[in-house]
């Protein structure tokens, strides 16, 4: 006898017991398996969010790449140096959560600012670069946010499957045997006992000696 088996009382109430642990694993199997469900959904939409702002980041990069050449070929390097502001870029990532899961859902994003003393690109090239340069890091932003989310709600998805998977491989398997056994037990009492009344209830049962 299992250890499990041990801890189940006799007769009727173990097979109380059992038919109450039977059902509460095959509803949390069926809530699980919904979670599951919507983990999926989510990473699906959020793995094409990925896909989309990644390409636009390559994109972005490539066009600021191509105008960076341009205005260094136009106004030199010195023209590049001087043309940086000295302010930073912000970047903010919002979270939500979603079936218990915590990720990164959105990028708050501030390019910048060029303060009076900062000077303008030298040239209309520079110019452009810098825009795309901007549009390159907000999208790689965007795209990093949508991946992180993804592979987040992926491994919650991998734990949920792991838990139905022993729930509906095991657990429930384990529940569903240990409770036949108790039921063919207190039926064959059941009838054992049947009989024992039948047979002190029948006028022709011998006397003891």
């Amino acid at each position: 006898m299992s250890p499990q088996r041990r801890r189940v009382p006799p007769g009727r109430a173990g097979r109380l017991k059992l038919r109450h642990s039977l059902d509460s694993a095959q509803r949390g199997a069926d809530l699980l398996e919904r979670k599951l469900r919507l983990l999926l959904d989510k990473e699906r939409t959020l793995r094409r969010e990925a896909d989309e702002a990644g390409r636009l980041w390559q994109t972005r990069l490539a066009e600021a790449e191509t105008w960076l050449v341009r205005g260094v070929l136009i106004g030199g390097e010195q023209a590049l140096a001087q043309a940086v502001p000295a302010d930073l870029a912000r970047v903010e990532i919002e979270w939500t959560s979603l079936m218990g899961v915590t990720y990164p859902s959105a990028v708050s994003w501030r390019a910048p600012a060029r303060s009076p003393v900062d000077r303008t690109p030298g040239n209309t090239a520079l110019a452009h670069a810098e825009d795309a340069y901007r549009a390159a890091v907000r999208a790689a932003a965007e795209h990093c946010t949508a991946r992180t989310a993804a592979d987040l709600i992926a491994a919650e998805a991998e734990t949920t499957r792991q838990r139905v998977r022993a729930l509906r491989r095991h657990w429930i398997p384990r529940l569903t045997h240990e409770l036949s056994i108790i039921e063919l037990a207190l039926e064959e009492a059941e009838h054992e006992e049947a009989v024992r009344r039948r047979w002190a209830a029948s006028p022709h049962r011998r006397s003891p000696r």
